[in-house]
Order: structure tokens, then sequence, then C-alpha cells
């Protein structure tokens, strides 16, 4: 489809700026998507069984210390992290279940004389590190804080960057500039939410086989396309996966790929990525439920992208309306692109559908996904 056709409707620009007083509780108007949920409620604390203090003899104390130290291994495997590895083509990460930080024993013991009884006391060391303060990401999907409201949107801050082309240096200072923007209009939604931000960074590798990173290395967890590592909070855009072949010097589509992933990162912010990762686990990776799930966040990621280009092409700065009609006109790939056998991103109808519902809506409940029948997520 040549650029520019056809033109895309104008954006629409959001209404006045969230405050940064946090949200109303959220109501929706109707339930998530049924059998679905965290595996533990907010909060949650594994319990941890004291240790009697009693005295024993050295050759019983001997077995109580393997005995507690078996124990200690055993409560390791159940509290650790659970990893959930998503291969997708916009959005390779590794999610881990965070838990509250267990305290731990120290054990002590004092021998007098080999008549004597040995004995033990048991030390408990609390954390004295306070939990950070500020904003928490909320580990929730359709009911994120992210959604709280109607007239959350992304406000027109004019984007500024920097001249495109197709050599490595000059498109990571592109990406970079672009992260640039994406900070200012994300950061402020974010905080008008009482959601935590932070930007994220940037990798821009010749190829896809020098991203080894903790989601993946070489292409055998990220498929073809740049992706998002939530595990390193890092956008990776290597230059022979963003199709400069196809796009040429056209920087619409090289814009949106990176709001795409950006997205992921906003997701990955508000607790989403979370949520979700507890979710898919539950569901089965590669289950029906699981891959409706993963089409779920890929989605809303390509809505936030829109949100982004549709806000910025009214905002007066870079972002002008030949950029806005390149990515408007590039975003057919979902499931045939990724080329991984799999149906987890949607298809190419609905990754257009989202993508331009977002520029045009530039609402963040319009793009909520977790909510939408299964038929405008497939």
């Amino acid at each position: 489809m040549p650029f520019g056709y056809p033109a895309p409707p104008p954006a629409r620009a959001p209404l006045p700026p969230p405050s940064a007083a946090p949200p109303p509780v959220f109501a929706p108007h109707y339930a998530p998507p049924p059998s679905f949920g965290p595996r533990f409620a907010p909060g949650y604390r594994p319990y941890v069984a004291k240790k009697s203090n009693t005295g024993v003899i050295v050759a019983v104390a001997v077995f109580a210390i393997v005995a507690v130290a078996g124990g200690l291994v055993a409560a390791v495997a159940l509290s650790g992290h659970r990893t959930q590895h998503v291969a997708d083509a916009g959005y390779s990460s590794t999610y881990p279940t965070t838990s509250d930080e267990p305290t731990t024993e120290a054990t002590t013991s004092a021998t007098t004389s080999s008549t004597e009884e040995t004995t033990r006391s048991t030390e408990r060391r609390t954390p004295t590190s306070q939990p950070p303060a500020g904003p928490r990401s909320v580990a929730a999907t359709g009911d994120n804080p992210l959604f709280a409201r109607a007239d959350y949107g992304l406000q027109n801050i004019p984007c500024s960057l920097s001249r495109w082309a197709t050599d490595q240096n000059s498109a990571t200072r592109f990406f970079q500039s672009g992260i640039g923007c994406l900070d200012a209009m994300w950061s402020r939604m974010l905080d008008g939410a009482d959601l935590p931000f932070r930007t994220p960074n940037l990798a821009v590798p010749r190829s896809l086989s020098e991203s080894s990173t903790p989601c993946g290395s070489g292409g055998t967890t990220t498929g073809v396309t740049p992706f998002y590592c939530p595990s390193n909070n890092t956008i990776y855009m290597p230059m022979d996966r963003i199709e400069i072949e196809t796009w040429g010097n056209h920087p619409g589509p090289y814009l949106s790929i990176l709001a795409h992933e950006y997205g992921h990162h906003v997701q990955n912010l508000a607790g989403i990525s979370e949520a979700y990762g507890n979710q898919r686990y539950d569901a089965g990776a590669d289950s029906a439920a699981g891959l409706e799930l993963s089409r779920r966040m890929e989605l809303e990621a390509q809505c936030f992208s829109g949100m982004f280009l549709g806000s910025a092409s009214v905002s007066g700065g870079s972002v002008d309306k030949n950029l806005y009609n390149e990515a408007w006109n590039a975003q057919d790939r979902g499931d045939d692109y990724a080329r991984n056998g799999k149906r987890d991103h949607g298809s190419a109808k609905h990754n257009t559908s989202w993508w331009q519902h977002g520029a045009t809506r530039n609402r963040n409940q319009q793009c909520n996904t977790w909510l939408s029948p299964s038929s405008d997520v497939s």
C-alpha cells in the first residue's frame, strides 16, 4: 500500500491532563474474563514456621542441622521465582513472580564439654530496609489503575526527533530521541494514575545475534523482531530486524515499532506484565487461553503505540502528518508477520484496527483489551 493512502482521520486530543492525586477505585462496567487471576492475592506472604528452641545432644544437633538445611532448600524452591518465557514478535521477556523477601534465620551453637548438652538459639534477623517510597505498580490487567478514568490519555506534547537515516548511529539517535518523546507523554500519564515511572534503556545492535539478554540470546527467544526485556528494562531494536529493506527512509513505521515496544514498558511499569505472566502461567503458555492472553497483551501495546503517534501528530513537533500517515499504513503485521507458528499476536486486521483505534481515540480505557470480547482479539 503506498504511503499517504488512505489518509488517516485526525487524532483526538485528550481531555485536561489527569490530576496528580490517586485515582478513585476502578469499578469495571463488566467483569474481566473468567477463570484467570493471580496465584496469590496482593501482599501475600508465605507462612514460615518458627524453629523450636529445645536443647539436644551433639549427635541430635547434627541431625537437626541437616534437617534445617533441607527445609531451607525446600523453602527456597517454594518461594523462588516462577519464570515464564514468552516467544513473540514484539515482546520477549521473563516474568518473575514478585514476593516479599522472607526473613532468614541464623543458628548459633556453643559446646561446653563432651558431657554437656549443646544448646542452640535461633536468632531472627529482620530486614532493616524499608519499601521504596512513591507510587508502586499494581499487578492487575483489566482493572489496572491505568484504566481508572475515562479521561486518561496522553497529552499533546511536541516531539523533537533526530533525523532518520538507515545507518546504525543515525538510527540510534533517532530511537533515543523517540524515547525522550515517549517519556515526556507517558511519565505524566503514569504519574496522574499514581503509578511508577522510569525511562527504559535502549540497545541498537547491528544484528539480533548480538542481542544476548536476560530474556534470550541470538533470536532463540525473541523471534525475528525488535523486543522489550523487562528483566533489564531494555528495548532492543536490532538493525537487521527493523525492516530497512521495506521502509527505507520513511521514519513513521520505525517510530511506531519503538512506540509498541515502549507500550510493553508501560505495561511493565503499571503491573500489567506481572499479572499477565501469572495468568498465562496458570492457563498454560501454549493453550488456547494462554495464546489469547498473549494476543491481548500485544494488541494493547499496538493501541498504546497508536495513542502516542496520534497525540504527537497534533502537537506541532517532528511527528507531522506525513510521518503519521506512514505509521498508519504500516500496521498490518500480526501472527503472519511473526512467523513463529503461534497465534500469539493477533491477526493483521486486528493489529491494524487496534493501532488505529488508539491513534484516533487517545484514551487508555479504549486500549483495555483485557475486557474486550474474544472476537476482538483473535
